[in-house]
């Protein structure tokens, strides 16, 4: 793992608005966790909600946990890697409202691409 890896997977910490290439990526495939390559989110999930931050509008089924988290002084719903309990991000209810209505805003550095 990068050291920018292990501060947001091990330390929950969010790295900066459109600093990700995978934030604008359309390449067809599998978004693992990039400390233990769990299947996280399938290409077809990913839309681009102009947050700055690779967004999905669900994940592949049992392998994003759902926490709470209070860092910043409110309650927010914090999505975890099921497998090895790394951080990715957090899930909003401002997604696309024909789909799921969730926006799951992730930290690209806590991914890996896998093309299709």
């Amino acid at each position: 793992m990068t050291a920018k890896q292990y501060y947001i997977l091990r330390e929950a910490g969010t790295e900066k608005p459109f600093s990700s290439s995978f934030n604008t990526n359309k390449t067809k495939g599998t978004y693992v966790c990039a400390a233990c390559e769990t299947p996280l989110y399938k290409s077809e999930y990913k839309y681009d909600s102009g947050s700055g931050w690779p967004s999905f509008d669900r994940a592949i089924k049992k392998n994003v946990e759902l926490d709470v988290d209070y860092k910043i002084g409110y309650a927010r719903t914090e999505l975890k890697c099921n497998t090895c309990g790394g951080h990715l991000g957090h899930s909003f209810d401002d997604g696309p409202k024909n789909t799921t209505g969730k926006r799951h805003c992730i930290n690209g550095d806590a991914l890996k691409f896998i093309t299709k």
